[in-house]
């Protein structure tokens, strides 16, 4: 499909192709672990086991690759298993890596606990100032990890500027776009190197998948990837696949709708006594606002916010809460909530990356606004 189309229409028609065989709209769930050759080496379609390539995984990866403006796209069992492939395809024992002060727990993880185990170092640094990003680089720095909206105090990184830097480095830009999904931001455009998504975020929408993904242009490296994503085989299965391609179909409008209900939450949030600080690109006041609405189409469905009475109050909210469901994870139509200092961000604690104990994390859904904005006013007190 031609990448003149608009998003709305990739995202239902890329990598959608009519079953050759009977007319499906849909593509099928291929869900098969070897395929018939016609004679030794004769392939059909380039298909000879499951792990190397399922035409269910090649249909979501040409979709997303398509979403992203890519050359190429790579489907993962998860958001953490993408990252891994990159990382061990990117880097060897001794390289360096510049990551943000504020990300996903499991990003911190990946590279405290484990990445590190196998040589390779790292720096935090606020990726919203380029200065520090710059002082952060070493002689044997590879990439520089940003998440934008970042994870969970939805900081901004100026992609453009810091794409800038890791070129002048000689380094990778990696781009977790979770947060803002190809329909609000999209970082090749903006010069990143790579994109990194959990699938299982708003690329699914439904809480009912895991999965994870990688996009690139260059070709070289999409190559590389593809050798490392099937020698390590942390692949998405034909039916997770095939959940995360039906999800896209509609995240355009879902995006709409949470940035909607978003932008009435922050505005509730900021009148409220109990409320001491609302954390939202949206928000003209929050310090990354005038980059995120140049490099975003709108502000996404993710709300933070601190809780007056420190981290008791802050987690009877969660508590209290009743539409808003207690939960981890993120990106579901449904609306969810979470104390991220003792849920999501765990594992940070007493590190540069530790969040305050008084944050609650919002996940706003699609459901009625005034709903939503009812069940918070309740939870608050």
């Amino acid at each position: 499909m031609s990448d003149q189309h608009s998003f709305e229409t990739l995202a239902i028609h890329a990598g959608n192709t009519a079953d050759p065989l009977t007319g499906a709209v849909v593509p099928p769930i291929y869900q098969v672990s070897t395929y018939k050759q016609d004679g030794v080496g004769g392939l059909r379609g380039g298909y000879e086991y499951s792990r190397s390539a399922n035409p269910t995984r090649t249909a979501l990866e040409e979709n997303l690759a398509a979403l992203e403006g890519g050359r190429r796209g790579l489907a993962f069992a998860s958001g953490l298993a993408a990252e891994d492939c990159l990382l061990r395809t990117l880097l060897t024992p001794g390289d360096h890596v510049v990551i943000p002060n504020d990300a996903y727990g499991g990003t911190f993880r990946l590279f405290a606990k484990v990445a590190s185990r196998w040589g390779v170092e790292f720096s935090v640094a606020d990726t919203s100032d380029v200065a520090a990003v710059r002082a952060a680089i070493q002689p044997r720095t590879k990439a520089i990890w940003v998440e934008t909206p970042s994870n969970p105090l939805l900081g901004i990184t100026d992609i453009a500027a810091i794409a800038g830097v890791a070129r002048s480095a000689g380094a990778r830009l990696v781009v977790d776009n979770t947060f803002a999904s190809p329909y609000l931001q999209q970082p090749l455009a903006l010069g990143a190197d790579v994109v990194v998504h959990s699938t299982t975020k708003y690329m699914g929408g439904h809480s009912d998948v895991v999965g994870g993904a990688l996009i690139v242009n260059d070709p070289e490296l999409s190559e590389e990837l593809a050798y490392h994503q099937n020698a390590m085989g942390a692949v998405a299965g034909p039916f997770d696949a095939w959940l995360v391609l039906r999800g896209i179909k509609t995240l355009a409008v879902r995006m709409d709708r949470h940035s909607e209900n978003a932008t009435k939450v922050t505005d509730l949030l900021t009148r409220h006594p109990k409320v001491t600080q609302v954390l939202y690109p949206g928000l003209p006041e929050h310090q990354g606002h005038e980059v995120a609405a140049k490099q975003m189409k709108a502000f996404g469905g993710m709300v933070s916010f601190r809780v007056a009475g420190g981290e008791e109050a802050a987690v009877e909210v969660c508590n209290r809460a009743k539409l808003f469901t207690l939960g981890e994870s993120l990106g579901g139509v449904e609306s969810l909530l979470e104390h991220p200092g003792r849920m999501t961000h765990a594992s940070a604690a007493g590190s540069p990356l530790e969040v305050p104990a008084d944050l609650v994390r919002l996940s706003v859904g699609i459901e009625n606004g005034d709903d939503l904005l009812a069940d918070l006013t309740q939870a608050l007190g």
